[in-house]
């Protein structure tokens, strides 16, 4: 059973495979496959959406963790944290529209809205991802 202390490991990892489900169908648009790209990013936007869900439920549901690292880290680490915090509140209305535009066929409309999204999109997922590892396994909660 997971535990409400798991989420945040469920996250990261959840923006991990987002992530590379993004690239992966960057890569396969520039190749021209199509179908393929539509797989990857409407499996993306799915797992988005349970990190979404996770996200949330941790939030409202654990405890808030402080970071722990000291020295030169600091605002390294709140750099990131506030660019990703800043960004991943459009990502969902990024994300939506442009997976919408897509999937009506709405070529020139979703390339536009692409442009922007896909790079936010993944610095998003990455920064997650690295938040994790520098607030729970690299440096650790600052103690009570």
């Amino acid at each position: 059973m997971i535990e409400i202390s798991d989420l945040p490991t469920v996250n990261a990892t959840l923006n991990g495979i987002a992530c590379c489900f993004l690239v992966a169908g960057y890569c396969f648009v520039k190749q021209g496959r199509t179908q393929s790209h539509k797989r990857c990013m409407i499996a993306a936007f799915s797992i988005s959406i349970l990190f979404l869900i996770s996200y949330l439920t941790y939030r409202f549901a654990g405890a808030e963790k402080k970071f722990g690292g000291q020295g030169w880290i600091r605002p390294v680490y709140f750099f990131i944290l506030i660019t990703h915090i800043v960004l991943a509140a459009s990502v969902p209305i990024l994300a939506t529209r442009t997976l919408y535009l897509g999937l009506k066929g709405r070529w020139d409309a979703h390339k536009k809205w692409a442009r922007w999204t896909f790079p936010i999109w993944v610095y998003v997922s990455i920064t997650g991802v690295l938040v994790y590892l520098l607030l729970f396994v690299i440096f650790g909660p600052a103690k009570p």
